[in-house]
């Protein structure tokens, strides 16, 4: 995606193209075949979903073409991770390769460690604990974005950056999306654009498959997740990868 003369244009395919995707379900198969997939164009070329759909379908509300719909329906079955995983933009990242993005983000630390050792601030631990159950564990009730600002406190008299900060959270894989919905009236008639609905991804999918990368070095998760983009990506520029990569 990129802007020419004011106008967004976005890249893809011809409508006849053979390697087109064509489905929801078929872009979940490529992302579980290369591990993880930006939506939108970048540094390396070829890697992301616009640049494998056609391009004359976004944004029309077709829930059978439209790339932007297929987010929504992605993130909703579960099927792969989806969220702002690079460079602070929407992506995509399979069940298989998650836990190394979990561990090479986290560090190898638990939200809770990250916080106690000072490495996060207070603003995120107040979004965090929205979705504590407090037992250490957390709770499967995804949340709203827009509830989600409020009930840790920020607005205009509360913390400031809720986006900034909840984006820092998806970035590290503490956070991912699974729905967008759109809210309700007090007489139950929805209104407005789909917000995005928010868990934690150990309470999607459980703890030990989310941190089971944990036992390598975080060093060693971001060189295999490094590698994994020049094996399908073999002409990407080095330091493009490690943006990608996204090592805090």
């Amino acid at each position: 995606m990129s802007v020419e003369n004011g106008e967004w244009i976005m890249r893809g395919l011809a409508w006849d193209d053979p390697y087109r995707i064509r489905t929801w379900r078929e872009l979940v198969n490529w992302i579980n075949e290369v591990g993880f997939l930006p939506l939108f164009g970048n540094e390396i070329k070829g890697f992301s979903v616009e640049e494998h759909v056609s391009p004359d379908f976004w944004w029309t509300g077709d829930r059978e073409q439209d790339p932007w719909e297929w987010r929504e329906l992605i993130a909703r079955s579960r099927s792969v991770a989806y969220g702002k995983f690079f460079g602070k933009k929407a992506g995509f990242i399979s069940l298989e390769w998650l836990p190394y993005f979990a561990n090479a983000r986290r560090d190898g630390y638990d939200f809770d460690s990250l916080y106690e050792e000072g490495l996060a601030n207070a603003r995120a631990k107040r979004i965090m604990d929205v979705f504590s159950d407090g037992d250490g564990g957390w709770k499967d009730e995804p949340v709203f974005s827009t509830e989600l600002k409020k009930l840790a406190g920020f607005g205009k008299d509360g913390a400031k950056n809720y986006p900034g900060v909840v984006t820092d959270l998806q970035m590290q894989i503490y956070l991912v999306v699974v729905d967008f919905k759109r809210r309700k009236n007090k007489r139950g008639g929805e209104y407005g654009m789909p917000v995005s609905i928010l868990l934690p991804p150990e309470a999607v999918w459980g703890y030990d498959a989310v941190t089971a990368a944990y036992g390598e070095p975080p060093e060693e998760s971001a060189r295999r997740i490094a590698e994994r983009i020049r094996k399908h990506w073999p002409s990407a520029d080095e330091k493009a990868i490690w943006r990608m990569v996204g090592r805090r």
